[in-house]
């Protein structure tokens, strides 16, 4: 795949649950078309521990668990659910760091036969 240029918003909010929401949509940075959405929810799974559940409409559904560590959020699949149309996905971590108003994350996956690979990776920085 070739690098090209994207804008991305990722929104995340508490609502009221021990639990924060999360929606991700990536835009054309010049047509503006949409070209990735996904929504799940992140979890603490105790201390030291967190779980990001995400489905996206290209029918996968993605089970992460991780570590969270002065700053960065380690997660790794221990789920990858699909339909029978989607992208043969078996395997997906991503990495998340957190300084100030900056996130930065990874993206990998062994995906269509593919051995882990790196998929994306992106800095975002926060707007009020």
């Amino acid at each position: 795949m070739q690098p090209f240029d994207y804008l991305e918003t990722v929104t995340i909010s508490h609502v009221g649950k021990p639990f924060l929401s999360y929606h991700q949509r990536t835009q054309h940075a010049d047509t503006r078309q949409l070209l990735h959405t996904e929504s799940g929810f992140w979890r603490m799974g105790g201390p030291g521990h967190v779980e990001l559940l995400i489905a996206q409409p290209t029918g996968l559904v993605e089970v992460l668990e991780g570590t969270i560590e002065s700053g960065t959020i380690r997660l790794r699949s221990s789920l990858v659910g699909r339909t029978s149309s989607a992208k043969d996905v078996t395997l997906v971590e991503r990495e998340f760091t957190i300084a100030e108003d900056v996130l930065s994350y990874s993206l990998r996956m062994t995906a269509v036969g593919c051995d882990l690979a790196n998929h994306l990776e992106a800095e975002l920085r926060r707007v009020q």
